[in-house]
């Protein structure tokens, strides 16, 4: 039996995970060889040596941030600082109140830590819609807010559609409404400017492996003044990390974390115009050879990254089957009895029909213009050949207004 060659492949999935760039690899060996001491170790060399590069990591994130060294946390990646960040601040105001505000377009690891915290009467969470582009307004969140509020998370950029929230309104309104402000800026450090102050935030998420760096590995930005944020620890144990966030550090994987966001800051620029140049590339090839393609998200608020689509009169299964060379996200996830269509897609108003043939394009680093070349000319020949086949397609090539058809008719 035969196997596609690897290097056929076509990787066009970056807003899942990124490949470890080389030069954090680089970084990061030393640490996992010869330099393995414990950072929590004052007695001798080895653990100095790591506190030292820990130390250094730290900075590194800061400065990506915008942040304070002090103000940098390690975790184990975006969903534990997602965690600790909506679980540590409801514990730690309870006596102050207990409403949270977030959105119904979040990421799991928010949705479903408000989820519990409802379900054990520890929170009462509003859910905000979004729009037809997945955009929450700061008006929004303004006449959501009660005397109880003690808490609004929105994510920075969405993974899915790649909208960007007006985050830096929202944080003014929070900072002057008096109540703490979490971003998930996973999917958007290093992709657009991010600066803890410039936005008024006083919590936010990254994870290594979306910028690079390695998997198992994140952090949490929390303010130290003005406001002062304090965080009830979900972790306990040694009181690592400014007493937030015990267990011995990963000092491997923060090294790789440190590398990826240094060299972030510095080829930031390049690498943004990198990305805006190949997503709107691919965008214009599959735009402009195929009818019927709806954009999922905002035209103008999206990550540079990211191109979410759905092509109308294509069952999206069958979509992902015909393309197994090109590796993209399908808008539809997987449940142990069906297909459900996304639920961010969803929150758009999107049919279940577009959702289902929804594909999510996000390039990075390493992508190329070849490969872009070569990704739009696979999914535009798949998606003409599924058409031929859809007597759907042929209805609406034809002028037939299919939501007038009476499919019961005998």
């Amino acid at each position: 039996m035969t196997t596609t060659s690897p290097s056929r492949h076509i990787y066009l999935d970056y807003n899942a995970t990124s490949p470890l760039d080389p030069r954090v690899l680089d970084a990061m060996l030393p640490f996992l060889r010869e330099r393995f001491g414990n950072a929590a170790s004052r007695s001798h060399s080895f653990g100095w040596e790591a506190e030292e590069a820990v130390k250094i990591a730290r900075q590194h994130v800061a400065d990506l941030l915008g942040a304070d060294s002090k103000e940098i946390i390690f975790t184990s990646g975006a969903t534990e600082s997602d965690n600790l960040a909506v679980k540590g601040a409801v514990e730690m105001l309870a006596k102050k109140g207990k409403h949270v505000v977030t959105c119904v377009t979040e990421h799991k690891a928010i949705i479903d830590t408000c989820k519990y915290l409802e379900s054990k009467g520890l929170a009462e969470v509003t859910w905000l819609e979004v729009d037809k582009h997945g955009l929450v307004t700061p008006e929004q969140v303004a006449a959501a807010l009660r005397d109880d509020t003690v808490l609004i998370t929105l994510m920075t950029a969405n993974n899915e559609i790649g909208t960007i929230h007006p985050i830096k309104e929202i944080g003014a309104l929070a900072n002057e409404k008096g109540v703490w402000f979490h971003t998930d800026a996973t999917q958007a450090v290093a992709k657009i400017p991010f600066d803890v102050n410039d936005l008024n935030v006083d919590m936010a998420s990254l994870s290594a492996h979306k910028i690079y760096g390695p998997k198992g590995v994140g952090a949490l930005y929390v303010r130290r003044r003005n406001p002062r944020v304090r965080l009830s620890p979900q972790m306990h144990g040694g009181g690592h990390e400014r007493g937030m966030r015990s267990g011995t550090l990963n000092v491997p994987g923060i090294v790789g974390l440190g590398e990826a966001c240094r060299i972030a800051k510095e080829d930031f620029d390049k690498d943004q115009a990198h990305y805006k140049a190949l997503r709107d590339r691919l965008e214009r090839s599959i735009r402009g050879a195929l009818d019927h393609v709806e954009l999922n998200g905002d035209e103008e608020h999206r990550l540079p990254t990211t191109f979410n689509v759905s092509f109308a009169y294509v069952e999206g299964e069958s979509l992902i089957m015909g393309i197994p060379e090109v590796a993209v996200s399908s808008g539809s996830a997987c449940t142990s009895a069906s297909l459900e269509p996304s639920y961010v897609l969803r929150a758009l108003g999107v049919g279940d029909d577009l959702a289902h043939s929804s594909i999510r394009f996000s390039v990075g680093r390493f992508s190329t213009e070849q490969e872009v070349d070569d990704a739009a000319d696979t999914v535009i020949r798949t998606v003409r050949k599924l058409r031929d086949m859809s007597p759907l397609y042929e209805m609406a090539q034809e002028g037939i207004d299919l939501s007038s058809v009476n499919w019961n008719a005998h």
